[in-house]
């Protein structure tokens, strides 16, 4: 049997074992735990697709009676969940319209056609696209444009130094798709997840602007440790010139033509909702109460992606529903799952049973624990998918925080970003799968740049957090 048919009877297998067992003892916390014990075996082992896992709160819960439907249905319905929703439909236009391949031609076309500045070039690009839509999407874009690269390279058979520019070059699109979806709340699930966790357990709410002043800092340190990394110390290719680069870049841009009245309107609505998000509070001010938030703002960009016509009749407009085709549903659906179990882990006073427990732990020193944390996190998110480890152990390390008398941040935050930052292994992420898949790498080099990369990255994002936080919070 494979690991799939083997979870597929052990969740519902342990959540019988678990009930049977434990009722006698913890009564109604039992049937929270057996669930947690399912939901999580699926997870880990994806024996059914994942956002599908999500749904079995909306199932066990109410038939055990620990909370009605209604109860365990509301999570779903999380204001997070619309922000994230909002920020998906802004995503589609850019994406329906190729400006997403626009803006990454002309910053290819500025850092120039040395093989550094090319690897600079790409990085730069994917990591700014990641952060406004999926970075699974920005790779698989970004992918062919640096085959095309490649091939310019190869018409006379690769000699090392190219061989090494072609792994470096799609190293670096893997890596900076994953560092720049950490940039904003809406970059990466694991950061919605984290916020919808934040709100729910601590009635805690995170910024948009207040996320981009704390992790913008630290992606654009991991971007320039990560090329240096590449192109300095293990994959120097000292190649001056890529040869017809900015040929096959012009030719890419005059693919495209001339920006038409599409990409322009995309641009202003984009504009308009990060100006929304950036500066809330001052427009609160002006209204004299706290009416915009992030969530409302990423549903008017949203809506209006739908609502703008591109013609005097009013046939057309940006998107359409059918374009909700490419939208990621089963993550919502996972958001909402997630912050339901949580819900029920709170509602028995399991999470407060946490804290308690680990609170005669109190004397271990806050740096050593954020290390910890985040090395354990991002050294987990290696083989099971970032967003099911995020939303099985935020509501834990919320726990341990509260237990041991610490603001919470301190480690819920690394342990997010540590989440995205798997470099290691092409079943980390989908970006490091998608730039494996183009043959280049082998998956020694690979684990080879990812294992430094990963060290690195728990110490980066430690020492910022530890820095940054208690200046933004």
């Amino acid at each position: 049997m494979n690991r799939k048919s083997i979870g597929l009877v052990l969740g519902p297998l342990l959540f019988a074992i678990t009930t049977l067992v434990g009722k006698v003892y913890l009564g109604e916390t039992t049937l929270v735990i057996a669930t947690a014990f399912w939901m999580i075996t699926w997870w880990v082992t994806e024996a059914v697709s994942i956002p599908v896992t999500a749904l079995l709160p909306l199932i066990l819960f109410p038939l055990s009676g620990v909370l009605s439907i209604s109860e365990a249905a509301a999570p779903y319905s999380s204001p997070i969940i619309f922000l994230f929703m909002g920020g998906f439909m802004i995503a589609l236009g850019l994406e329906k319209h190729n400006l997403h391949m626009r803006l990454a031609l002309n910053i290819l076309k500025i850092t120039g056609s040395s093989g550094n500045g090319v690897i600079l070039g790409f990085m730069i690009s994917t990591a700014i696209l990641s952060m406004w839509i999926s970075n699974t999407a920005t790779a698989v874009m970004m992918l062919p444009i640096a085959a095309s690269v490649v091939q310019l390279l190869s018409k006379d058979g690769f000699v090392q130094s190219e061989r090494t520019f072609a792994l470096a070059l799609m190293l670096s699109i893997a890596y900076s798709a994953n560092i720049g979806g950490t940039m904003t709340l809406i970059g990466t699930p694991p950061n919605v997840v984290m916020a919808g966790y934040l709100n729910q357990i601590l009635n805690f709410t995170i910024g948009f602007s207040e996320w981009l002043m704390l992790a913008v800092p630290i992606g654009l340190l991991l971007i320039f440790i990560t090329y240096l990394l590449l192109t300095n110390v293990l994959f120097r290719n000292n190649i001056k010139n890529v040869e017809g680069s900015e040929a096959l870049i012009d030719d890419e841009l005059k693919k495209l033509g001339a920006i038409s009245l599409e990409e322009k309107l995309v641009i202003f609505i984009f504009g308009l909702t990060a100006f929304g998000w950036i500066f809330k509070g001052q427009i609160n001010a002006l209204l004299g109460a706290p009416l915009l938030t992030d969530h409302i703002t990423a549903m008017i960009g949203g809506c209006l992606m739908f609502s703008t016509p591109l013609d005097l009749k009013n046939t057309k407009k940006l998107i359409d529903w059918e374009d909700t085709k490419r939208l990621p549903w089963g993550i919502l659906l996972l958001f909402g799952g997630g912050m339901s179990l949580a819900n029920a882990l709170a509602h028995v006073g399991l999470i407060d049973r946490i804290g308690e427990l680990v609170s005669s732990y109190s004397n271990v020193e806050l740096i050593v624990l954020m290390v910890l944390v985040t090395g354990l996190v991002l050294f987990m998110t290696e083989f099971m998918s970032n967003v099911a480890l995020v939303t099985i152990l935020i509501p834990v390390i919320i726990a341990v925080s509260e237990g041991i008398s610490i603001d919470p941040l301190f480690l819920v935050v690394p342990a997010t970003l540590a989440s995205s930052c798997a470099f290691m292994m092409p079943i980390s992420t989908p970006p490091n799968a998608i730039v494996y898949s183009s043959g280049h790498i082998k998956m020694s080099e690979m684990i080879k740049a990812g294992f430094f990369l990963n060290l690195l990255s728990v110490v980066i994002l430690t020492l910022m957090c530890y820095w940054v936080i208690p200046l933004l919070f």
